[in-house]
């Protein structure tokens, strides 16, 4: 007899591992459907401040801390029209925690699964999920195999979260996905190692170069690699006719200051490409269903709000969840509709604010004050602090991604 299970969590990311965590601590009974074996590779190494609230409700932050992950203070920009080095540090804005990571997504990724287990999730990896099972109309299941050639199963549950990244489950099979044109580039990487540190407390800020093709990034690990990357049009790729090595290095050889860093630097790893074009669903909910993470959005990396997104989301598609299975059922819509209403505000900031960074013309008080401009129009704080709360993933979080209050004092 098929047992039906209180949720289906499909994808076992930052997202789903985060909702399917805070959910099965809930006393709810949740199955995770992961089709890749962890630990696994996966780029999108640095952290922001917003993470470490969703970190302290899975009770993970000294775990993350006995880790041996890079600390990140802030981040050091090569942008604007000065043509000059600066840093912010995420202290500046106040919030509880003035310090995220760079880690190896690998270990990172396999901790917040492991949590999962930990709480009761029912994690089942290399299955990978085919098609999600609808009865009139509502989302009741999924199918999915554990393996190449192996016959297909189906497990049923009364909920169904699609965090399957960017496989996109849902939004591909229902052709709901809207591309932002003007976001369509393509992520080259590498790693190195050895090279040149910032110096002091900067020593584990992500390093950010612009450049008149798009920008390019360096991400120190604490066992002295480096993650260096390069984001621009995939149209330009493309034209170019050169292959990813080719292209990486014509980028990174027209440089200002990376360079500098990697220098007696060796590359210790092949390049790896992508397509890193940002995207929305047209909608983030249905009958039985929510999407959290990359299933539901993704926008271009040069905040490193990647990650943070994916987990906030993923908490509070857990909080909702857990409204709709022991609330009044006619009120699931409305539990859908503000869940979908405040992440796609949070996220229309985020890619709004992208945008606006893009153009390098300007001067840095001028993303200071487009900051507040967005965040803070009452003007509670000064206008760099703003910049960092934005960018740290704290400006407005607290009240959009319904979590508790980053900025509250710890006791």
């Amino acid at each position: 007899m098929e047992v039906e299970h209180d949720v289906l969590v499909i994808g076992g990311g930052p997202a789903g591992a985060t909702a399917a965590a805070l959910l099965a601590e809930q006393g709810l009974d949740v199955i995770v459907l992961e089709r890749e074996k962890f630990p696994r590779y996966h780029v999108g190494e640095s952290l922001v401040p917003g993470v470490m609230s969703v970190l302290e409700r899975l009770d993970l932050v000294d775990r993350v801390a006995a880790a041996g992950f890079q600390r990140k203070n802030g981040i050091s920009l090569l942008w604007g029209a000065e043509r000059e080095t600066w840093t912010v540090y995420f202290n500046e804005g106040e919030p509880k925690y003035g310090f995220a990571y760079e880690v190896k997504r690998a270990d990172f990724d396999h901790l917040l699964l492991s949590r999962a287990r930990e709480l009761g999730a029912l994690v089942v990896e290399e299955a990978a999920v085919s098609n999600v099972l609808f009865e009139d109309g509502r989302a009741v299941g999924a199918e999915y195999r554990m393996g190449e050639g192996q016959e297909t199963q189906s497990v049923r549950a009364r909920y169904v979260v699609d965090a399957s990244g960017q496989a996109k489950l849902m939004a591909r099979s229902h052709g709901d996905l809207e591309w932002h044109d003007d976001l369509k580039n393509v992520a080259i990487w590498t790693y190195f190692q050895g090279g040149t540190q910032l110096p002091g407390d900067d020593r584990g800020n992500i390093f950010t170069e612009y450049h008149r093709d798009g920008w390019l990034w360096c991400i120190p690990f604490s066992d002295g690699s480096r993650s260096v990357g390069f984001v621009g049009p995939n149209a330009n790729f493309l034209a170019s006719g050169k292959s990813a090595a080719e292209f990486f290095a014509e980028k990174l050889g027209t440089a200002q200051e990376i360079p500098r860093l990697l220098e007696d630097a060796t590359r210790v790893a092949d390049f790896r490409a992508t397509k890193d074009w940002s995207y929305q669903a047209t909608s983030f909910h249905g009958p039985g269903y929510l999407l959290a993470g990359d299933s539901a959005a993704f926008v271009d990396p040069l905040f490193s709000t990647g990650v943070m997104l994916a987990m906030r989301s993923g908490a509070a598609a857990a909080d909702t969840v857990a409204a709709i299975l022991t609330d009044d059922p006619a009120k699931e819509q409305g539990h859908q509709q503000n869940y979908e209403d405040t992440y796609r505000s949070f996220f229309d900031t985020v890619v709004s604010f992208v945008r606006y960074f893009y153009d390098a013309r300007r001067n840095r008080e001028d993303y200071w004050r487009r900051a507040q401009q967005m965040i803070d129009p009452v003007r509670e704080l000064a206008q760099r602090e703003d910049f960092v709360k934005l960018i740290s993933g704290l400006g407005g979080a607290s009240r959009v991604m319904e979590l508790p209050d980053d900025d509250a004092d710890v006791a």
